[in-house]
């Protein structure tokens, strides 16, 4: 697992999970949307956590500017 995300992308994605688990709280982290909300502020926190996103793996993208080594 090679790193696709510089630490731009990695601020951001930590900054919309923190956003998303207050919003989880506010809507009421039993109901349907505050479910929704916890899970992807795990899912942005634990991506920003190890610098690597399945998605951008899958489009082939990468934020990272390090040249990749192979």
């Amino acid at each position: 697992m090679t790193t696709n995300e510089s630490s731009t992308d990695r601020i951001i994605r930590v900054v919309i999970a923190v956003v998303a688990f207050v919003a989880a709280f506010a809507v009421g982290i039993g109901s349907v949307g505050g479910i929704i909300l916890a899970v992807v502020g795990a899912v942005m926190l634990v991506t920003a956590a190890v610098g690597f996103c399945p998605l951008y793996r899958v489009f082939g993208m990468s934020t990272c500017k390090v040249p990749q080594q192979r």
